[in-house]
């Protein structure tokens, strides 16, 4: 199988003797063989793991992505990734700093939410006809 993982600024790799894929998303960890059926899924924040024909093992950090499989290509796109032969410091290290990226976003968003909540129930009481009439250089 061929395999092909890119970010938003490379191609990360290009690997084309690849005998099985193992990856995870939200119901879990799942593996692909050649002659896999199509498939399209959203990838967790975890390690992608790919066997060649030589027997070698290669990992693959991932924040998040899709992960796509057609006519016997595995294709995956991702925010980030990172490929070492060193597992333990994939899973410990890298995945630490893809989770906390994430927390980070997922708290500026509500943080971001929350302030366009505030500015939309401002604008509404201001708008609001007894608002108005209290309201300096209000109309009646």
């Amino acid at each position: 199988m061929k395999l092909v993982v890119v970010t938003p600024l490379e191609i990360a790799t290009v690997v084309d003797d690849v005998v099985d894929v193992r990856a995870e998303d939200p119901s879990g960890r799942f593996e692909i063989k050649p002659r896999h059926a199509p498939l399209v899924t959203a990838l967790s924040i975890s390690v992608v793991t790919w066997r060649r024909a030589s027997g070698e093992e290669v990992h693959c950090a991932v924040r998040g992505g899709v992960f796509s499989v057609e006519k016997d290509a595995v294709s995956i796109a991702t925010r980030e990734a990172v490929i070492d032969r060193d597992l333990d410091r994939l899973e410990h290290e890298v995945l630490a700093r893809f989770r906390r990226a994430a927390e980070d976003s997922t708290r500026a968003r509500v943080d971001e939410e929350r302030l366009r909540a505030v500015a939309i129930r401002n604008i509404q009481r201001l708008l609001h006809p007894t608002a108005r009439a209290r309201s300096p250089g209000g109309g009646a």
